[in-house]
């Protein structure tokens, strides 16, 4: 930039041009080997990334500015898209130096929170969803991209409530949003102004190439093709190309699979744990032994959406036990998966331009792997891995990928494409005689700094090379004297300088323009190379999708046999069986050391024992207990097998939780109000065929006014609900319930009490506690003597009180 850089000035003029256009984004604008930012923008980054703001001009006419190097772009866009900025970058679209004034610029690309495709901004193994919205009165269209991969869902949901539950499901990094819903999500928002659904129809007929939306199963969801539409509007406004790579819509209903809110998933603690957000310690954690990032998504997809169709769930649990019974075939599998790349975002990065030869080489060495993975899986028999070795051996396009990339790239390429190095020697003709006259002339000038020292009798004579200068001899001061006379003087430097000869010159022309070609031509045969790979799409990406399953199967599989996990029988929803035999929470099992993990039956039915009062002290083991019921429940519904000796479970259709106490002061709700929230969700939502939890309900307010909430609630589930309940709780007079209803028993988590100090076995046990033992637990924790003492007499006290209140009385409130 030169100094004259001023509001007026032809660049400057261009940059406002852009940036009037992208007025809601940072622009970086390419100068040469930078990536400038201006005015606003640069304080804004500058501020952001600690960078340093510069400026041109004085006064008035000064512009604030700062920049990053071009090449360091991958370190900068990434802090910035992390923190919610969009950022649109502006390239330079034709060559400076053929430029007649003022070089043509460009945005090429938007990047933002959901439209990332760089490697170095993802997680391996999690989804990047974009999410658009439509709405209609109480009614909701959902349309979720992932651009990286190129899967795309669409479905519709009745209420707010439902379109938050899947904002939770699917967790997008950027929302499409209406702006009347903007105040109900805290992730990154766009503006979402839709279009009709006449026109949101013909707009996706044109991307898909199709007469009818019937064969994706959308075609009467007119809410979700606006949404749709939407999505496709943005991602063709921020990738600025054709999207080949989103070649299908996969629609799906929220009655084919198990729901559960955001409050269960994070009080069973699925994808992340409740204390400190940790992958460790969470129920994936335990559950990934995935090889590929493929594989890896996948198993967070099925742990957030178990099935509930029966036929599907068997098909799992068959080709999970089959590689569980199967050691060889497991080591081989897992041999095989550590070395495939990710095929799926690796085959988007080649149908959006995007993939360097190190991608291309990556595909190479994955679909390599192929044949041994195929044969491998040859004796299988179960549907979903005959399936997949079908896939994976069903085409030859994948053996002529692997030849197309092999022939043309060397082994290990550079990362930059425009730089040469990439191109096989022998793979083109007229490549390899630029490259003879290229690489020959380097031995021409080294015969000639030979020929030149013993012609003009100086030893230290050198021929070199500048980007500035070209070509030169160099001649030392002490040695002028012996220059000969066809020496055509260049540059003086202080100790001699450098010269030109007519044969010389000559010679630079020719290398630096065999230099020039040899660079060009090679991009221009990756060019070709990488879209013919890229006719192959839709094959690479079902390819990734078998893979992917075969992954996630091997890892169950792995799981069962290693953590000794059963094959649970499945029922239908209408059976309303739950029999668990030596049930174990996978999570707790294996974070445990040097003590063995207690486990537990639970049988449950719709007639005897279908809600299950569970008393016991603090500590003692109930909250694991009920977990571990929910997370059994859960993994039999991903096709899993699951922790316990024994399993006999029926399908539900909801796991309801309301375990624990948080506040929500920042949304003005406390404690008790975020309890009585999370209850009436519960009673509002749940049927006879979900499973609920309920831990501790009522304990944040008065004793009495606690009690008979609690006491209400559990006769509003079980007379008008019917679901399967376990109901945890130190308020004792809750037993009584037993007496009262068929179906409700009482359960409790034995304690041994010896001469005053307590033992927690860990077992639950028929029957109800008589004390909650919390003076004990408070001992425990090192509360003083003299305290502990006065607290027993007060309890004493509040004990004789409390008895002659209740009397024999019963409470029946329905």
């Amino acid at each position: 930039m030169s100094k004259q850089l001023t509001p007026e000035t032809p660049m400057v003029k261009q940059y406002l041009e852009i940036k009037q256009q992208h007025q809601d984004k940072i622009l970086f604008f390419r100068l040469g080997d930078f990536y400038e930012m201006f005015f606003e923008d640069a304080k804004l980054v500058s501020g952001e990334l600690e960078l340093t703001l510069t400026g041109r001009g004085k006064d008035e006419n000064r512009i604030p500015m700062c920049g990053i190097p071009y090449h360091a772009l991958d370190s900068y866009l990434p802090r910035l898209i992390n923190k919610g900025y969009k950022v649109a970058i502006c390239e330079q679209t034709e060559d400076p130096a053929l430029a007649k004034g003022l070089t043509k610029r460009e945005v090429v690309r938007i990047v933002t929170p959901g439209t990332i495709l760089e490697s170095n901004m993802l997680t391996d193994k999690q989804s990047n969803y974009l999410m658009a919205v439509a709405k209609d009165k109480d009614k909701y269209g959902i349309a979720l991209v992932e651009a990286s991969t190129g899967d795309f869902k669409v479905t519709e949901v009745n209420s707010k409530a439902q379109l938050l539950d899947e904002i939770s499901r699917f967790n997008p990094s950027e929302i499409l949003l209406p702006e009347e819903l903007k105040e109900e999500v805290s992730i990154h928002l766009t503006a979402f102004h839709p279009d009709s659904v006449k026109k949101s129809e013909e707009k996706l007929l044109a991307h898909f190439k199709v007469s009818s939306l019937a064969s994706f199963g959308c075609q009467e969801l007119d809410l979700a093709k606006i949404a749709a539409s939407g999505a496709i509007d943005y991602l063709k406004e921020t990738q600025k190309t054709a999207l080949d790579h989103i070649s299908r819509i996969k629609t799906y209903f929220l009655g084919d699979f198990m729901i559960f809110d955001n409050t269960t998933r994070r009080n069973l603690e699925i994808n992340k744990t409740i204390r400190d957000n940790s992958f460790k310690g969470s129920l994936l954690w335990v559950l990934d032994q995935t090889k590929t990032s493929m594989g890896g998504r996948l198993l967070r997809e099925w742990l957030n959406q178990p099935l509930l169709n029966l036929v599907k769930i068997k098909e799992r649990q068959e080709a999970v036990a089959e590689l569980a019974n199967d050691l060889i075939l497991r080591e081989e599998l897992k041999s095989f998966l550590k070395d495939i790349y990710d095929i799926e975002r690796l085959t988007v990065k080649v149908a959006n331009a995007s993939a360097n030869a190190r991608d291309l080489v990556a595909l190479k060495e994955s679909l390599a792997i192929l044949p041994e993975l195929s044969s491998a899986l040859g004796p299988t028999a179960s549907a979903l891995l005959v399936n997949v070795r079908k896939t994976i051996s069903g085409t030859s396009s994948f053996q002529k990928i692997l030849a197309m990339i092999d022939q043309a790239l060397v082994p290990e390429p550079p990362l930059q494409i425009k730089e040469g190095g990439m191109i096989k020697r022998g793979h083109n003709a007229e490549l390899d005689e630029i490259w003879n006259v290229s690489h020959g002339g380097k031995e021409w000038l080294i015969e000639l700094e030979n020929k030149e020292k013993a012609r003009a009798g100086m030893k230290n004579l050198k021929v070199g090379y500048n980007r500035v200068f070209g070509y030169y001899i160099e001649v030392s001061a002490s040695n002028l004297s012996l220059v000969p006379e066809n020496y055509i003087r260049k540059q003086t430097l202080t100790n001699g300088e450098r010269f030109i000869t007519p044969e010389l010159k000559e010679k630079e022309t020719l290398l630096l323009n065999a230099s020039e070609r040899l660079v060009n031509l090679e991009y221009e045969l990756f060019s070709a190379l990488r879209k013919d790979v890229a006719l192959h799409t839709l094959e690479l990406q079902q390819l990734a999708q078998s893979i992917a399953l075969l992954d996630v199967l091997l890892s169950l599989a792995n799981n069962a046999v290693e953590n000794n996990y059963v094959c649970p029988e499945i029922f239908p929803a209408e059976d309303h069986v739950l029999m668990i035999r030596d049930g174990r929470h996978p999570v707790i099992e294996k974070t445990l050391r040097n003590v063995s993990f207690t486990p537990n039956d639970n049988s449950m039915d719709q007639e005897n024992e279908r809600l299950i009062v569970l008393t016991g002290p603090n500590m003692s083991g109930k909250s694991t207990y009920m977990r571990q019921t929910a997370l059994i429940l859960l993994l039999a519904q991903i096709g899993s097998f699951v922790p316990c000796r024994e399993a006999q479970l029926s399908i539900v259709d909801r796991i309801f939780t309301r375990v624990g106490a948080m506040d929500d002061i920042f949304a003005g709700q406390s404690t008790f109000m975020v309890e009585m929230t999370e209850t009436a969700n519960i009673l509002n939502n749940a049927t006879k065929n979900s499973f609920i939890i309920l831990d501790e309900l009522g304990r944040g307010t008065s004793t009495f006014d606690g009690m008979s909430l609690a006491w209400a609630v559990a006769e509003y589930i079980h007379l008008r609900i019917g679901a399967k309940t376990i109901f945890a709780t130190h308020y004792h007079e809750l037993v009584q319930l037993a007496g009262q209803y068929k179906g409700i028993k009482n359960y409790n988590v034995a304690v041994e009490e010896k001469n005053g100090k307590i033992t927690f076995l860990h077992r639950v046990l028929p029957g109800g506690a008589d004390k909650s033992y919390g003076i004990h637990v408070a001992e425990l924790a090192g509360l003083p003597t003299e305290l502990l003492g006065r607290a027993r007499e007060i309890l004493a006290g509040m004990e004789s009180q409390q008895a002659e209140v209740m009397g024999d009385r019963q409470l029946k409130l329905f």
